[in-house]
């Protein structure tokens, strides 16, 4: 089957409709058969425990499931070069998340009466690394680095084994960076029912974290929703990227930012907006050209054939595109005097790429942002993965006497207005108790 480099296309020029159709997302797979197979999957883990874990590990995998412990040796064979590039991508990951540490607050909001708001990390979290055609240890570092920022007491990695049955060299060293200390050798829906249920060998966590396929994904949904099931990050989708450009960008440089992404996967979608004709052009010959030279460059045109060009009358209706998309990567590639009103107009997305000389892949890796991100339009309501993702929020109240004094009589007055009789009652019994106008006394409350 042949693949088309997408041609540039006129917004004015469509019709409401048609501009609703030019910006359709490929359609994810969420048939009801997908849905069933992942809620057998699913049942028969917490049935069965590691024995369904390591007979689907064998069945997809080619090979039982294990539970590992890192240790140095697992990274041994790793080479210098590569261990450079890790450690200083975590540095990187660990200084800028490390500024988002949060700071409990407490404040008096009446005379005696007191609230918090507290922070604590999760206990115990489920990391889950893809595997497949593609070594993840960047998704360690994104995913590893806040978990051990937070201090969160147990941390498990799940990925899929190699075509020799082991942890990637590259994976085991990452994880090793993050203090992380065990690994399931797992991939899919039985990976993530080991993580919602537990097994023999594996604890069940609190919340699971990490990309993966439409199985993975269908997994953590469902656990979710079930009484008692673990909290999960984000929805997650195929890999997309929006650049939003001007004459002064360079074409070379697009084509590149766009076929990054379009090497994902070939339900990939990317996108180039500008109100410049002649670059759009210059993109479509750059793509031409680019592509075929890609390792993957068959999955990249499967992805390029459901992308768009878009020429814009103006850069605003190009930020208003990007705006009704909502993508998971914004690359804004316009003249340095037009950036700072760019990111004006420009709020709806996972991660934004600034100037000529970012490239998405650097947000990938190593700028130290983080690479987990809401995908397919949820980028409007959900946000990119950082350290409050491992933190629950809970908050204290305290009411002295007096503080009850002077702020029963709203209390009461709401419940009953409310009809709630009994929580009117929990202030008035306490008000008119002796305990109460002993305290008074103690306190110098008038009662």
């Amino acid at each position: 089957m042949s693949y088309s480099i997408p041609t540039s296309v006129r917004w004015s020029q469509l019709n409401a409709k048609q501009q609703q159709n030019l910006l359709q997302r490929p359609v994810l797979t969420t048939d009801t058969r997908l849905q069933a197979a992942v809620a057998d999957i699913l049942a028969t883990v917490r049935c069965q425990g590691d024995e369904a874990v390591q007979a689907y590990s064998q069945a997809f995998d080619g090979m039982p499931s294990r539970l590992l412990t890192i240790t140095a040796d697992l990274s041994a064979g790793l080479n210098a070069q590569v261990k450079k590039a890790i450690d200083t991508a975590y540095a990187n990951i660990r200084r800028f998340h490390q500024q988002q540490q949060p700071s409990n607050i407490q404040v008096e909001t009446s005379p005696g009466v007191q609230c918090q708001l507290n922070y604590t990390p999760f206990e115990s979290v489920g990391l889950y690394i893809p595997g497949g055609s593609a070594v993840l240890p960047s998704t360690v570092l994104m995913l590893g680095v806040p978990a051990q920022l937070a201090g969160c007491q147990q941390v498990l990695l799940a990925t899929p084994p190699n075509r020799h049955g082991d942890v990637s060299p590259a994976v085991a060293y990452a994880a090793q960076k993050c203090g992380i200390q065990q690994v399931l050798l797992a991939g899919g829906a039985q990976a993530i029912a080991a993580f919602a249920y537990g097994t023999e060998s594996v604890p069940a966590v609190h919340k699971i974290f990490g990309p993966g396929n439409a199985y993975v994904t269908a997994a953590k949904q469902q656990v979710s929703q079930q009484f008692g099931g673990p909290a999960f990050d984000m929805p997650a989708g195929p890999s997309e990227l929006l650049v939003v450009a001007d004459s002064s960008a360079e074409p070379d440089f697009i084509a590149a930012d766009l076929l990054s992404q379009a090497e994902h996967g070939p339900d990939s979608q990317v996108l180039c907006v500008s109100p410049s004709r002649s670059l759009l052009q210059a993109v479509e010959k750059a793509l031409q050209q680019q592509v075929t030279s890609l390792p993957r460059h068959d999955i990249a045109l499967q992805a390029l054939s459901q992308s768009r060009l878009i020429e814009t009358d103006s850069l605003a209706q190009a930020y208003a595109i990007s705006q009704n998309y909502a993508p998971e990567h914004l690359s804004v590639q316009v003249a340095p005097e037009r950036e700072a009103e760019a990111l004006q107009h420009l709020t709806r997305a996972g991660s934004i790429f600034v100037g000529h000389y970012t490239p998405e892949s650097g947000g990938d890796y190593a700028t130290g942002t983080n690479h987990v991100l809401p995908t397919y339009g949820f980028a409007k309501n959900y946000s990119s993965l950082g350290l409050l993702d491992f933190y629950r929020r809970f908050t204290v109240q305290r009411i002295s006497p007096q503080g009850l004094a002077e702020l029963g009589g709203t209390i009461q007055c709401l419940a009953q207005l409310e009809g709630l009789e009994a929580h009117a009652r929990a202030v008035s019994l306490r008000l008119q108790s002796e305990r109460f106008r002993t305290d008074s006394t103690l306190t110098g409350v008038s009662s």
